[in-house]
C-alpha cells in the first residue's frame, strides 16, 4: 500500500507576521491588551482600526 504524504497544517512565517500587524477588534482579549498597553479606552483603539503600527503610534502619542 502506498503512504499518502499529509500537509502540513501549521502557518507559514508569513502568515503569523500578518496575523500580528493587525489588531482583531473582534478579539476581546486583543482590544484589551492593546488598551491596557497604551492606557487608552477598548473604544480608542476599535476607532483607531486595526493596523498595530497605527493603534500603537496614534494613542501612544496622546
Amino acid at each position: 500500500m502506498a503512504t499518502k504524504k499529509k500537509a502540513s497544517t501549521a502557518k507559514s512565517a508569513r502568515g503569523r507576521k500578518q496575523d500580528r500587524a493587525r489588531v482583531a477588534g473582534g478579539q476581546d482579549y486583543e482590544v484589551r491588551y492593546e488598551a491596557k498597553k497604551s492606557g487608552r479606552s477598548a473604544s480608542a483603539v476599535k476607532k483607531v482600526g486595526n493596523s498595530r503600527k497605527k493603534v500603537e503610534r496614534k494613542l501612544t502619542r496622546q
